[in-house]
């Protein structure tokens, strides 16, 4: 049964599936410590280790997306649970099914994700409801609010209006289009791509991390769910990037 020791890590034995796929399980000891936002494992307890003694594995715990029973994708595999990390599945054996129920709570409840109210999500709509309210703008806009791979997506659905002359008023949509959000501006695939591939992103509210298909051209860089999408979830332009770094795991 997992335990809290004196540093206020929760502790206990676990078998783990450490070559992925291979349904070879091994005793290990694994430390849960929500300060260092890590979970590692070790051969045995360090206290019966040599001093200094490296562990055998760790995942950063903002990794850590999904725990959850897996007894049915295992069934092999007794009081089975399954552990969603980036791209990899770890698939763990606790020593009975109460034990099995501990672990998955507090694994679930160390990475918990905290979702933003709905308030929140629809701030940017209010606010640029404002911004045209202090144009002066004749005609009212109406959006539509989604959330797509964590991010509050904003698009205008207001349809084009005419004036009395019978002419669009198109001065008024080409000002009102340059005050939506960056993340609503349309894709146009006609751009010559630079460098396109898969990479593994954070989200910006849901913090877990996701398998995304970017492409960047010489304006903008932009993700989607799969290669086979013709709508991205986002686009940055160039613009807006400061600065590109690596990122070194802590």
């Amino acid at each position: 049964m997992p335990y809290v020791d004196r540093q206020n890590r929760i502790c206990g034995f676990l078998d783990i599936e450490e070559n992925e796929n291979s349904g070879k399980f091994l005793r290990r000891y694994f430390i849960l410590d929500t300060k260092e936002d890590n979970l590692v494992w070790y051969m045995d307890n360090p206290q019966n280790l040599p001093s200094g003694s490296p562990p055998v594995g760790s995942i950063k715990l903002t990794y850590i997306s999904k725990v959850s029973d897996a007894t049915k994708l295992r069934p092999k595999a007794e009081f089975c649970f399954v552990m969603n990390a980036g791209m990899r599945k770890y698939f763990l054996q606790a020593n009975d099914q109460q034990d099995l129920v501990e672990w998955v709570n507090v694994l679930n409840k160390a990475t918990k994700i905290t979702v933003p109210k709905q308030a929140d999500s629809l701030c940017h709509t209010d606010n640029a409801l404002r911004h045209s309210e202090n144009l002066g703008i004749r005609k009212q806009m109406s959006y539509r609010t989604e959330i797509v791979g964590g991010v509050p997506i904003i698009t205008p659905t207001q349809k084009e209006e005419r004036n009395e002359s019978g002419e669009t008023d198109k001065s008024y949509l080409k000002r009102s289009q340059s005050h939506l959000p960056y993340f609503a501006t349309k894709y146009l695939p006609d751009n010559t791509v630079i460098k396109a591939g898969y990479c593994v992103k954070q989200g910006a509210v849901m913090k877990n991390w996701k398998r995304r298909y970017f492409q960047l051209d010489e304006n903008s860089i932009g993700y989607f769910k799969s290669e086979l999408d013709k709508e991205p979830l986002r686009i940055i332009p160039l613009k807006e990037v400061h600065k590109v770094q690596e990122c070194k795991q802590r």
